[in-house]
């Protein structure tokens, strides 16, 4: 018994008795980032510039994993709300993910209770276009063509359920427009469908559409959120282009671990990412590739979370969004 409490003292006088083991050892193997869609994709080509740095930081060593089986990216976001919550498997994703319970019935997981929001890292504006054989250079014009022929102009949106279709919905809703709203199976087909002038309005990641939009295959009209992108300061916010007054609708993309990874862990990956994004070479990277960097900490990140999915509950409710 004398042991022991030596021990305790001893640990207290160096201020080791209030320090968790994991703050003592963490990380001491591999972190792993789950990516729960394809490679190559905006959500990929965040985690990999996040990734890539943090193996800078002495005593990290991290890898991205794709775990792109589909379903809105819940399969791949099951399996980090199932991992041990020790700080080694983590989650990078967008605001598909807080949609989705808004959406889809019977999710193995809560999206607010079963994950530890750690930073926002980024948000990202929707690029919204139209084929260049359109007669309209702006939003405005567009929804005039659009109210004089309701048939002959059609959106489009890259899978349901995602920012695109919400976007589209907004807009829809915001102009007062009758019109169809078609969805693809991916940012591809509905790029190629615009491009084909099968539809004539898409909402997208600048990522995938700004490059078609500087070769001229598509035409931009206006970017979805309040103020211009410093990456792409030609193109008017939907304010500018349309005058439907405070229009703000983002993709948003932020890093997540299991539910009840310790306090100690959550606020060193805080700290170590939010130091990483405020660095001018990668807030250079993520505006090139259409993303404004944030860094946040826990709590904010959990509040924007909580004030975004109220805001897409609203637009799926007016909408009468349902996805099978």
């Amino acid at each position: 018994m004398k042991r022991l409490l030596g021990v305790a003292l001893v640990a207290a006088a160096f201020g080791l008795a209030a320090q968790p083991l994991a703050a003592e050892t963490y990380p001491s193997r591999t972190v792993t980032i789950v990516v729960p869609f394809p490679a190559g994709g905006s959500v990929d080509g965040v985690a990999r510039i996040i990734a890539q740095r943090l193996n800078q930081v002495p005593g990290f060593n991290a890898i991205v994993e794709n775990r792109g089986q589909g379903a809105g990216g819940t399969i791949g976001a099951n399996t980090v709300a199932k991992a041990a919550p020790d700080g080694y498997t983590l989650m990078v994703t967008a605001s598909v993910n807080a949609i989705n319970p808004l959406l889809l019935k019977n999710l193995p997981y809560d999206f607010v209770k079963d994950f530890t929001p750690i930073s926002l890292l980024a948000v990202g504006p929707l690029l919204v276009s139209t084929n260049p054989n359109v007669p309209a250079n702006n939003l405005k014009e567009f929804f005039d063509l659009v109210r004089k022929d309701p048939q002959k102009y059609t959106f489009g949106h890259t899978s349901p359920g995602s920012a695109s279709h919400l976007a589209a919905e907004l807009l829809k809703r915001e102009a007062k427009l009758d019109t169809l709203i078609i969805p693809y199976k991916g940012t591809a087909p509905a790029l190629t469908d615009l491009m084909g002038g099968s539809i004539q309005l898409l909402a997208d990641p600048m990522l995938s559409s700004q490059p078609l939009a500087q070769a001229g295959k598509i035409k931009a009209l206006a970017i979805t959120s309040l103020k211009r992108m410093a990456a792409a300061p030609d193109i008017p916010t939907v304010e500018e282009s349309s005058g439907i007054k405070g229009f703000d609708f983002v993709s948003w993309y932020g890093i997540w671990g299991p539910k009840g990874l310790p306090a100690d862990i959550t606020e060193r990956l805080q700290a170590e990412v939010t130091k990483i994004i405020k660095e001018p070479d990668i807030q250079k990277r993520l505006l090139t590739i259409g993303f404004e960097p944030v860094g946040s900490t826990s709590a904010e990140f959990s509040k924007y979370i909580v004030s975004e999915m109220a805001k897409y509950e609203q637009i799926i409710k007016s909408a009468n969004i349902r996805v099978e």
